[in-house]
């Protein structure tokens, strides 16, 4: 089941769960709704057209900005050179919902993330916690694999004292 959508100016073809890339979008809450839907296509092979009242709708997942494209103008033979470089805005959406005449797709439940405390708290019974010369780092040591070094004695060759 997917449908076609258009954002942008561009076209999208999206099924519930997907995560697509449009250019910025205004949201409500988190919440993104796509009127402007150009075609639905479910299992039974029907196809909707424009006008029908079908709805995309789906959360925001990340606003940011994409890779920098470098524009460069030249024209040889005239010490021509130009460069510009651009970083188009984009939001990162995740379709929840597909509905059109009466049904209802809906993008499975994604799980809970685990808080920063209990993924620390794994590593306690069994590592331990270096600090890390950078702010912000740690350095897991493992206790069960940690070896004892051996001082290794360095030999030093007997200065020679020469007279001249």
């Amino acid at each position: 089941m997917y449908a076609v959508i258009r954002a942008g100016g561009k076209q999208y073809r999206v099924a519930p769960g997907d995560v697509i890339r449009v250019e910025t979008q205004e949201d409500k809450d988190g919440k993104v709704e796509f009127g402007d839907v150009v075609a639905v296509s479910s299992e039974a092979g029907s196809v909707v057209t424009p006008g029908s009242g079908a709805l995309v709708s789906g959360e925001v997942v990340e606003q940011g900005r994409g890779d920098k494209i470098l524009v460069f103008h030249y024209k040889r033979k005239k010490q021509y050179k130009k460069l510009r470089g651009h970083r188009q805005n984009y939001t990162a959406v995740r379709i929840t919902e597909v509905a059109f005449d009466g049904q209802s797709f809906k993008a499975p439940e994604l799980p809970k993330k685990q808080g920063k405390k209990a993924a620390e708290g794994e590593h306690e019974d069994h590592a331990e916690v270096k600090r890390s010369k950078r702010p912000g780092k740690k350095a897991v040591k493992h206790v069960a694999h940690a070896r004892e070094k051996k001082s290794a004695k360095k030999k030093t060759a007997p200065k020679s004292t020469k007279k001249k």
